[in-house]
Parts: structure tokens; sequence; C-alpha cells
């Protein structure tokens, strides 16, 4: 995955005076020995970077590395282009401790985990242990090995959840005898993209957790005046299906919105099949929706393999006011019991 940002803040000593120091733009710049580059009206020299053991610079994680990005989150933010302030360091989460704990700008709480070596399971499962023991809203981890796997772990992680998470790879270099610098790179973190996908399976979810809702209370409902769904568990999607007691035929509950229904459903793979057991029934349309008390919507496949029978009703849906959700069921229910009373004659009739 593409590297997002860099950051390097280079230490400087005395290998050159401060007046060396500052090109035109303000930017101050080091000046190792060893290397030239001509420009107008003199040269100057250009040194070569050159990567450094993280361990040579910070030896133990916590009392080395942790501390110095407690004093240096401006580091931090310069490459996340977030505002990292009131930092904390080893705060309790339960029974684990995080390396650091800070605040963005509007306050929202900032988790940073370190790890100086090669990123692991055991860490990333601190991540998300932390994020939500926190309540967190952002969550950093600074790596200096990131694992595919886990590049594609946070990236799902911010499709997924309302978090922010970023992983950052850690590096040390220097150039020619300076002292040690911080190289900061952001391998992933959210974007407009991933922040947008999480907004659709957050919507996704929430749709499914509704209607789960409505069907497990329909089912209820209904087991008062049926047992035509009674062998049925409640699931997530638009409609909710028994058998009739032919192949591929099914009684099913359509579920919308802002719409509801009660279908006889003809399914059967075989086309030809569906569509006799249709003419069987059509020859009868004034007779069942005479019994139904009511017009009946009647799709023939008409070059597609399913055939319905169905009463709609637009009396409210799964995205109404759920103190409504007991008078649509109720319509529902009676709707199906109707329907079941005013076609199982004639469908018992069809010989296939």
């Amino acid at each position: 995955m593409a590297r997002h940002a860099i950051s390097v803040h280079m230490f400087l000593d005395s290998h050159g005076d401060e007046s060396d120091l500052h090109g035109k733009s303000g930017i101050t710049k080091y000046r190792p020995r060893g290397s030239t580059l001509m420009r107008r009206g003199g040269a100057f020299e250009v040194g070569k970077i050159q990567r450094v053991e993280l361990r040579q610079v910070w030896p133990h994680e916590a009392l080395d590395f942790t501390t110095w990005l407690e004093e240096n989150t401006d580091t931090l933010s310069d490459v996340l282009g977030v505002s990292i302030e009131n930092v904390e360091r080893e705060k309790a989460a339960g029974a684990f401790s995080v390396d650091l704990v800070g605040e963005d700008d509007h306050g929202s709480t900032v988790i940073i985990e370190n790890q100086l070596e090669r990123s692991d399971h055991d860490h990333l499962g601190k991540l998300v242990t932390y994020i939500a023991a926190l309540e967190a809203k952002i969550a950093i981890w600074i790596v200096k090995d990131p694992r595919p796997e886990h590049v594609g772990a946070v990236t799902w992680l911010n499709e997924s959840t309302g978090a922010s998470f970023y992983l950052v790879k850690v590096e040390a270099i220097r150039i020619g005898d300076s002292p040690a610098a911080p190289l900061l790179t952001l391998i992933t973190g959210p974007s407009s993209q991933t922040r947008e996908v999480a907004a659709k399976k957050q919507e996704r979810s929430e749709r499914h957790d509704l209607r789960e809702s409505f069907w497990s209370t329909l089912l209820e409902r209904a087991s008062q005046r049926t047992k035509l769904h009674s062998n049925v568990s409640p699931g997530t999607e638009t409609w909710l299906s028994t058998g009739a007691g032919m192949s591929g035929v099914h009684w099913n509950y359509r579920l919308r919105q802002h719409s509801v229904g009660a279908q006889l459903a003809l399914e059967s793979p075989d086309q030809a099949r569906n569509a006799k057991i249709m003419a069987g029934l059509v020859q009868y349309r004034s007779e069942i929706e005479e019994a139904f008390g009511d017009d009946l919507e009647w799709d023939s496949a008409d070059g597609r393999k399913r055939s319905r029978v169905t009463k709609t009703l637009e009396i409210g849906g799964y995205r109404d006011d759920q103190e409504k959700w007991p008078q649509i069921q109720d319509a529902m229910i009676d709707s199906m019991v109707r329907l079941e009373t005013a076609l199982l004659p004639y469908l018992s009739t069809i010989s296939i």
C-alpha cells in the first residue's frame, strides 16, 4: 500500500554555523561533511542518508522511545495531520496499560501503541482492546516493520468501525556523523474512501438489526393466530419464508422500509412447473380474490422463473416508528391468514 506521508526531523549539532543551516525557504537544513553540490554563486555540501538500527537510538521501547515520543508528539502530528495534546504515559485500560494516551483538538481520546519490532497479532489485539476500553476515537500503532496482513487488518478496521486507525512505520536515519533522527511513514490510515465504506457498513448493520427485531416481534404475534411460520427463525433479509407443502412453493412475508406484504411465491427452478401452477390459480382469480376480500397482485413469470400472488400493504415498514410496528405486523398476519385460506383449496387441486 502506498505511503501517505513522511516526516523527518534532524537533530543538528555544531557541524556548521547557523548561517549555513538556513536556505531561502527558511527551512533548517543540516550541512554534513563529505559531498558537495554546485549551485549558482558557490557550493554547499550534501550528505547521504544512512539507516540506523532503532535499538541503537532507543535501546528500551518504554523507557526511551515512548518517553521521546511523549515529548515530541508534534513529530507524529505532522505525519498524520492529527493534533495530539495532553499526552499521558502508561494509562490503565482494565488490566493493561496503554503506551500513550492523549486528546485531539476536539477533545476525543487518542491512544498510541508502540512496537519497535515487526508487527504482531498481540499488539493488534491490544490496540483494539485499548480503543474499546477507553472509548477512544483514534488509535495509532507505530511499528518497525508492518506485516502485510496487519496493513490489511488496519484498513479493514477503518472500513468497519467508527474509529480512525493509523499504522505508522518508524525508522532512524542520520546524515554523515549527525545525530540520529526519526523517520515516520504513514502506511495506512482513514481516508474519505474508507469512511464511506464504514458508513455503508454501519448503515447495513443498522438495517439488519431493525429487520431482525421486526421479524422477531412479528413471529411472536403470528404464533397467536397461525402455525404457518412457527418453525421459522427471524433473519435479517427482506422476506420471511416457509413451505406451502409443495416443492418450490412458499408463503412469504415481505418487508420494505415503508411497505410490507403477504405472498405466495412459486420459486421452483423449473419455470414450466411454476407457470402451470400459476395458470391453475389464475383461472379461479375472481373466486380467490372474493375469498381473500380484496384485490391481489398476480405476477406471472413472463420469461422469468418465479411467479407470485401478493398483497402489498402501504401502511409502513421497518423504517417507520417502532410504536407502529404492532399495527403493521397485525395487518401482515391478517393478510397471510386470509391469503392461505383463499388460495389453499385451489392450490391443493393442482396436479404436477
